[in-house]
């Protein structure tokens, strides 16, 4: 993967520090058997080290999508990887991407009294934070994944609130660069951002796409993600296809969703727009995505690492449950990935790790 930088600010940077110090409790944690107290001359105690720490602990998770769908099964395959290591009563809530089912549902798991939640913060911090200042008066954790809540990250943090995901506009703005150094792209080129920047929260990776493209002085083009396809893919053929005839002086496609980027060779086949023949880029990796970088009709990914999103999340919740470990900020945006890398990384995606 590529190096390139995609860091939060300073106070983040002295939170993700935080991180190092659970390493050795996380290891400790996975091991198999306990370690032999120590005799009274040595002084202190002895720390728990069996694998499953978290047992008794009650979470509900939130992956995001649909069941099967890539970016959000990704998500899950690190939360049940966490939840067999750790050892906590997992409830999972699926929400088609739609930031009022997440808030429905976000009341609904309230409701069952769980000892922490993991949600993804697409609806933003004004629809979100008074239902978690309801949950964190019922003693109820909360933590963060995929897109900031940054005020209840702020408020909560000393009661295990952390966040795990990418820094979405720097992300966004990231790979609208690196896209504009790597395509060729230059002042006038006609670009097509397809996302959701009317989320509140989400939205800021779309708009640091077209904070960047902007500054470059292309002509760009946005179109609003629909509800029908950001459920399923699928549904914005006609929309794409129809948007790409009009336009036949394009030249860039950037997709602000990790199901509609491995959609993006179906998008182009029913547009009749043959490999490499205009630069797209999106985000998020999975077997599709793969496929289009090797075919060349997907030139640039940012990998968030979302397996990530899921283990750490649950692992966050665990820790402060059971040890009252405040909460940490996890970058998760890894780097980029193109034809020139994607044999190394692609039998972790066949796999739904990567």
């Amino acid at each position: 993967m590529s190096s390139s930088s995609m860091r939060p600010s300073q106070p983040r940077r002295r939170r993700t520090a935080a991180l190092f110090a659970v390493l050795s409790l996380v290891a400790a944690a996975c091991t198999t058997t306990t370690s032999a107290a120590p005799s009274p001359s040595a002084g202190g105690g002895t720390a728990p080290t069996t694998g499953q720490f978290c047992q008794g602990t009650k979470l509900v998770f939130f992956p995001g999508g649909t069941p099967g769908g890539g970016f959000e099964t990704v998500v899950h395959n690190g939360a049940k990887a966490a939840e067999a290591a750790f050892g906590p009563t997992m409830t999972y809530q699926w929400s088609d991407w739609d930031p009022n089912k997440m808030i429905t549902q976000f009341g609904e798991a309230v409701a069952t009294k769980p000892d922490g939640i993991a949600i993804m913060g697409h609806p933003g911090d004004d629809a979100f934070d008074p239902l978690i200042d309801d949950a964190r008066s019922q003693g109820i954790l909360v933590t963060v994944m995929n897109t900031e809540l940054a005020k209840a990250e702020a408020k909560y943090a000393a009661q295990g609130t952390g966040y795990v995901g990418a820094v979405l506009k720097d992300a966004g703005a990231a790979l609208a660069n690196e896209a504009i150094a790597r395509g060729g792209l230059k002042a006038g080129d006609r670009a097509f951002v397809w996302g959701l920047v009317s989320q509140a929260g989400r939205g800021e990776r779309t708009q640091g796409i077209l904070d960047a493209l902007e500054a470059a002085g292309l002509t760009v083009d946005y179109l609003e993600i629909d509800d029908a396809t950001n459920a399923d893919p699928a549904n914005g053929v006609p929309i794409f296809t129809g948007y790409a005839s009009a336009h036949p002086d394009l030249k860039a496609i950037f997709i602000d969703h990790g199901n509609l980027t491995s959609t993006i060779p179906t998008y182009m086949k029913a547009a009749n727009l043959a490999p490499n023949s205009i630069y797209a880029a999106g985000f998020d990796l999975s077997p599709a995505t793969v496929q289009g970088v090797k075919d060349g009709y997907v030139n640039l990914v940012i990998d968030q690492q979302q397996y990530l999103q899921g283990f750490l999340a649950v692992l966050q919740l665990c820790l402060t449950d059971k040890y009252g470990f405040s909460g940490l900020f996890v970058n998760t945006g890894g780097g980029f990935a193109d034809k020139d890398n994607i044999d190394v990384i692609a039998p972790l995606v066949e796999q739904q790790i990567r």
